[in-house]
């Protein structure tokens, strides 16, 4: 294989619902690299607390793109306490202009308890429709799963849980070994 041709590290499978005052984030353990599975028990969501604000943060994609976004996004919010949205757009215009940002591939959703928003690498910040976000390779099998599951009684962590669980026995690039955080405003 040549080497522009190496498949990368990737991290996949990160799902956002709102319901009832707070947000859930929740992400798959599975790193893949090409066709095999490199890791389990990967943590891809992260709690942090720039400027004393507490912010959850999930990624999918090359898992070094994605650890670099999230300590970029670490600095906007440190510039800009408590701004997330502000924060997020300042990141998503780097992302978008920067020659070396650009080559980055990874997707964010993050939020502070209030804004759940994604964060693409073509300069978008996002806020989802019906108070789901999902991203990576089984990210639309999580967010069809969460969709049907918001018209239950389910609280967000219920939803955000039974959505990865069905996204890993469709998507062979999402497992079973979550890592969910809760926050609220």
């Amino acid at each position: 294989m040549a080497s522009n041709e190496f498949p990368g590290w990737h991290g996949t499978t990160i799902i956002g619902v709102r319901r009832g005052g707070e947000v859930v984030i929740a992400g798959d353990g599975q790193v893949s690299l090409g066709q095999t599975v490199i890791k389990g028990t990967a943590r891809k969501v992260r709690r942090i607390s720039p400027g004393g604000y507490d912010v959850v943060c999930g990624f999918a994609g090359s898992t070094a793109d994605a650890f670099t976004l999230l300590e970029r996004l670490e600095v906007k919010l440190e510039a800009t306490p408590g701004q997330l949205a502000r924060a997020s757009v300042e990141l998503a215009k780097d992302w978008r202009t920067d020659k070396y940002l650009q080559k980055l591939e990874a997707m964010l959703i993050v939020t502070d308890g209030e804004n759940l928003l994604v964060i693409t690498g073509a300069g978008d910040v996002l806020e989802p429709e019906h108070d789901v976000a999902a991203i990576g390779s089984g990210g639309n099998f999580a967010l069809a799963a969460a969709r049907g599951l918001m018209e239950t009684d389910k609280s967000a962590e219920e939803i955000a849980r039974s959505a990865m669980a069905i996204a890993s026995d469709i998507c062979v690039y999402t497992n079973g070994n979550l890592t969910v955080e809760k926050i609220s405003k």
